[in-house]
């Protein structure tokens, strides 16, 4: 057992195979990278005992010294219209840190996440320039296809965070299951209100017809309550609000909630819940209840004063790094990547709060 221990843990050296095979290491390397002349009889000699050996090239130290440049673009929205995405921006930033001893450089394309012809045209602008690799978040289902279909035609691999479309096949997608988070939010609100009630599903800022993951968050919330024989019991409403016009806002809510006299129960879909509790505290309404995603300051501070729930951390700075991370593992490392990357479904409450604020700017990779 000892023994086997001791080759297992051994680092083979070109310079152990080359005294094996009685060749020169210049012999050895040029097997290694199929390269120049050899002999047949030399050729298999090498190869019988790199085999033997267990040989692996020190792949890391061979990046190191190249000079090849690898340039990917990343596609977000600006985090000055929703602070959610100033975690995936400087995710990303972290990403492009550790990975600059390999010369890997990240261009950020940010788009304002309200203007559809802005997103168009800053996924023009990094398609000509024809980067290495893409990471974005498709916020804007049917505009992002033409482009999926120009990458792959273009053999430029791409990695998807936050909203998952699998249709053209990219590279890997990072985030939750929405799915998945729609039925957590969905338990979270019946444990929170065991009494029938009507609950409203709520939409900000996005257009649920061209936004995949909102979809599926309110898929995941209303099949909770029928898988569990519960949708006669629970009336399950939604509406799209729009913060574009705050009269507007706040008008769509003052006649939900008037003509909804059992409302008990809010979940918001997007990292918007603070807007809503921020309505409730003015208008003095104390019987309904939040659900909302992401730990932003505004939402951290209607969670601490108990206006908020829960809150579901999507660990974006996570979703932006990893991104970075799969193409670099991809075309730098030349690994394989897993398809799909879930990261855990963390319910956030005032009590554990602490705990995810002293680690929310870390970023853990799996060893």
């Amino acid at each position: 057992m000892k023994k086997e221990r001791s080759q297992k843990n051994t680092i083979v050296r070109i310079k152990d195979i080359a005294l094996k095979a009685a060749v020169s290491t210049g012999t050895v390397d040029r097997v290694i990278h199929n390269r120049g002349r050899v002999a047949e009889d030399v050729k298999n000699r090498v190869l019988k005992i790199i085999k033997e050996l267990n040989y692996e090239p020190n792949l890391m130290a061979r990046m190191l010294g190249s000079k090849k440049e690898y340039h990917f673009a990343a596609l977000f929205p600006d985090h000055s219209y929703d602070a959610f995405w100033t975690a995936p921006k400087s995710g990303i930033e972290k990403a492009e840190q550790d990975f600059k001893q390999y010369n890997v450089f990240v261009e950020q394309y940010v788009f304002n996440p309200q203007d559809v012809k802005d997103y168009i045209k800053k996924a023009t602008e990094l398609t000509r320039k024809k980067p290495d690799g893409i990471l974005l978040s498709p916020i804007y289902y049917k505009e992002t296809l033409p482009f999926f279909e120009k990458w792959n035609a273009d053999n430029i691999p791409f990695v998807l965070f936050n909203t998952q479309i699998a249709d053209f096949d990219p590279l890997s997608y990072i985030g939750q299951d929405s799915y998945q988070s729609g039925l957590l939010a969905a338990k979270l609100a019946h444990y929170g209100n065991p009494d029938a009630c009507s609950m409203l599903i709520a939409h900000i800022d996005e257009k649920i017809s061209n936004a995949q993951h909102l979809v599926k968050k309110e898929q995941g919330f209303r099949n909770y309550f029928a898988q569990n024989n519960l949708d006669h019991k629970y009336k399950i409403l939604n509406v799209e609000l729009t913060r574009s016009s705050q009269s507007s806002f706040i008008k769509s809510l003052d006649t939900l909630i008037e003509n909804t006299f059992d409302l008990k129960q809010i979940f918001v879909t997007t990292s918007q819940a603070y807007d809503i509790a921020k309505y409730l505290e003015q208008r003095h309404i104390n019987h309904i209840k939040l659900i909302g995603y992401d730990l932003i300051p505004p939402n951290l501070h209607y969670l601490n004063n108990g206006a908020i729930s829960f809150l579901i951390n999507q660990n974006p700075k996570g979703q932006g790094y990893w991104g970075i991370y799969q193409l670099a593992e991809h075309l730098v490392f030349k690994k394989e990547v897993p398809i799909i990357k879930y990261l855990p479904l963390d319910v956030v409450t005032k009590e554990n709060l602490n705990y995810f604020l002293d680690e929310k700017d870390q970023v853990f990779i799996e060893i």
